[in-house]
């Protein structure tokens, strides 16, 4: 547990930063890419093809700030980051949740799914 001793805003931002950074690195991108193509827009397909590459990729990230490198650890990183309220850090959870997520068409005018 030698991340909450010190875990800040910054700590969070620095992590989010480099879960970008390495889904962005070409064989990263590449993989993501061909999940992807399986997937197609499907959301049951994203979360069996595109939602494994995008965890693992985070847990390679986060143990490298004291997290234990396994579900547990990426469980415990994205609890400490929910808390925080704080613009930058709640676009970066956007930026990668929209790696796994299709997007997703509401009716405002009814405030439902469609």
């Amino acid at each position: 547990m030698s991340y909450l001793s010190n875990f800040t805003n910054e700590t969070g931002k620095s992590i989010l930063l480099d879960i970008l950074k390495t889904v962005n690195l070409a064989e990263n991108s590449q993989k993501i890419t061909e999940a992807k193509a399986t997937a197609g827009k499907e959301m049951i397909a994203m979360m069996q093809y595109v939602f494994p590459i995008i965890m693992q990729i985070q847990i390679n990230v986060i143990k490298n700030y004291g997290f234990a490198p396994n579900r547990e650890g990426l469980v415990q990183f994205s609890q400490l980051i929910r808390e925080i309220e704080d613009p930058d850090i709640s676009k970066l959870r956007s930026q990668i949740r929209s790696i796994y997520l299709p997007p997703i068409a509401i009716n405002t005018t009814n405030d439902i799914l469609i």
